[in-house]
Parts: C-alpha cells; structure tokens; sequence
C-alpha cells in the first residue's frame, strides 16, 4: 500500500512538472519576444505585446464580406527578381503554407523588381476577382491605383516586410514585417563593439523609396550617435539592396576611403557584394569590420570564414503568418495595424552552429 501510494505520488509530482511546463511556454508566447538568440527557423514569432501595434480593425469595421480562404481566389504579389535568398524563401513560404491550409486558388506574380509592373500585377489580381491580397511591396508610396481599386471592392490587403503608406483599416488590413529601426540600433550595437567604440564606416544604403532603408539608416545613426559618438559614418551610397551593386559601390568605397574600418550593408546581398570587393582589393578577412542586416546563409556562412561580424535576422518567412492572420480576421477577430516579429543576431559565437537554420 505504501509502495503503490509512493507510485501514484511520483506519477502526480510530474504530471504536475509537465502541466506547469506546458503553461509557462504558453505564458512565454503570449507575454514576450522571442530572444535575441532564439530560432525562428520554420516561421515567425510576433513580438507580444507588440509596441505601438495600433488600433484593431474587425472584418466589420472593414467593410469587408466574409469568404471560405480555401476556396477564395488569393493573390500574392512579389516585387522583387528571385535571385536574392529572402525573396526566395518569402514566395516559398507562401507558396508552402497556401497548399499546406488547402487555399486552392494562389495566384502568384513577380514584378521582377520594376514598381510599375507590380501595380500592374495587383490591378490584375483584383480584376481576376482576388478576395484577400498579400503584397510585398517595391515602394511605399504610389500605391493609390490599386488601394482605390481594391477599396472599391473590399479586398482586404495584407503587406509583408514593407510597408504602404496609406491608412490601416481603410486603404490596407495590417503590416506584418520586422522593426526596421531596431534592426538598424541592434548593427550599431555589433559595429560598435567589433570596433572599440571609434572609427570611420561607411554605409551601403538600400533602395530608396521604401521605409525599410529609412528605418535601417535611422535607427543606425541615431544609435552611434548614442552609444559611440567617436564612429564617423565617412560615406554613404545606395548599393539599391543588390550583390553586384554592392560590389561596385564597396569597390568606389576603396578607392575614395581606403582607410575605412567598418561597412554596415542594410542587406547581406551587398554585404556580400562588400566582401568581393575586399577580397579583389587585397584585403584579408577582419581587415574591415562588417555587420549586415537578413540571415541568409551565405551570410552567416561569411561570418564563420571571419569576413562579416554579425547580421541581423529579417525573417522572410511569411506564410504561416500572413495567413493565420487573414483567417483571423475573417473569423471576426480585431487586427492590429502592425504585426511586428521577433528576429534573432547571427554574430562569432553561433554562426557555425546556426548556419543550418539560415536561409
């Protein structure tokens, strides 16, 4: 009797350990980002409680008529060429998690990195009767063709890792994508510890026209200002998000700043177009500092080679996200304006060992 109490006792104590387990990952999820080093490999983790997300829009408040998502014609606009690892591994997420939930109708376009064509690509989404629009949009702005004409028939848009500017709950549903401008403090942060504080850098700018190289550049600045006011930011140029434009630009960099001790590339496209040029100049890797801004794999596989210091993850996988989020609001739930995600640092320490966690 007293053995079988003891048994029942042991079997009660770890029920227990387990339920208490279970219930704080579920408080985890609900009350905090993910940390810094966590992985986010698979899909997103939202930060919770998202700061300054915005008000909730409901299907009601949207005008919008409620519709079955898997058998609603859907459209997913890409904006750019598919050589860049994000890009690739963005559609894919969408394409995988659309056939995963069953939507049968996933209408897909790629404006090959021309603005005009993707306003084109979306007009013609609608006009082939899309009932939901996920966009990753070139630009920002000039988007008022398609958010009148998706206004005049209450499709609902969802944008990925841009933002529009225009009016939540009216013109678009919500944004889901990173914090830009934390993203470009938490490089200033690396940059400033991969250079004792003080030196020349230069930065290989993004495309214009979009917030994300807004945000990066902002909240790169205003971060060194803060934390190591003896860095001079020495040269700035446009690498327009692209290898063999950063590439170019690193290689001008050279020849007019030879002296130059850090780049910050605001995607590791260029970082890595930045790691040719040195290579071509003679430079040996960790002769310039360089910390980026994505997580693809050929980044993180240059911070274990020494030539980068550290990147910033931009997590590119969308779908499962995007998605849920949809069916959300279709089931009459209040959508915050902005989504914002949790994304981890690739830096020395676990580059080797997350490199296959990368995209």
């Amino acid at each position: 009797m007293t053995l079988l109490t003891s048994r029942q006792g042991r079997v009660a104590a770890l029920l227990a350990a387990v339920a208490l387990v279970a219930s704080g990952c579920a408080k985890g999820e609900e009350t905090a980002a993910a940390p810094s080093g966590s992985s986010t490999q698979g899909g997103q983790v939202v930060q919770t409680p998202a700061a300054d997300a915005g008000a909730g829009c409901t299907i009601d408040a949207f005008g919008a008529q409620k519709f079955d998502l898997k058998s609603a014609v859907v459209g997913f606009s890409q904006s750019e060429k598919e050589a860049n690892p994000f890009r690739i591994a963005e559609t894919k997420s969408i394409k995988d998690e659309a056939a995963k939930l069953g939507i049968a109708n996933l209408k897909v376009t790629n404006a090959q990195s021309q603005f005009s064509k993707q306003i084109s690509d979306v007009q013609q989404l609608i006009a082939q009767g899309a009932q939901l629009l996920v966009i990753a949009p070139l630009n920002s702005d000039g988007w008022e063709p398609v958010l009148q004409q998706a206004a005049a028939k209450k499709v609902p848009i969802i944008t990925i890792d841009r933002k529009i500017n225009a009016a939540p709950c009216k013109d678009y549903l919500t944004f889901i994508g990173s914090d830009f401008v934390e993203q470009g403090k938490r490089a200033a942060d690396q940059m400033a510890k991969a250079l004792g504080n003080k030196g020349k850098v230069a930065i290989l700018l993004g495309a214009p026209g979009n917030n994300v190289t807004t945000e990066r550049t902002s909240g790169f600045k205003d971060r060194i200002k803060e934390v190591a006011p003896d860095i001079e930011i020495t040269f700035e140029q446009t690498g327009e998000f692209a290898r063999e434009k950063g590439q170019q630009v690193t290689e001008q960099l050279i020849q007019s700043n030879p002296d130059i001790d850090g780049i910050y590339a605001e995607n590791d496209e260029m970082a890595l177009g930045a790691v040719t040029a040195l290579k071509g100049a003679g430079k040996k890797a960790g002769e310039v500092q360089i910390v980026s801004i994505d997580g693809t794999r050929g980044a993180v596989q240059a911070i274990a080679d020494g030539w980068l210091v550290a990147v910033i993850e931009s997590n590119p996988r969308f779908g499962a996200l995007a998605f849920e989020t949809a069916q959300k609001f279709l089931d009459g739930q209040a959508i915050p304006e902005k989504v914002i995600i949790s994304d981890r640092e690739y830096d020395k320490a676990n580059a080797e060992s997350s490199l296959s966690e990368a995209y």
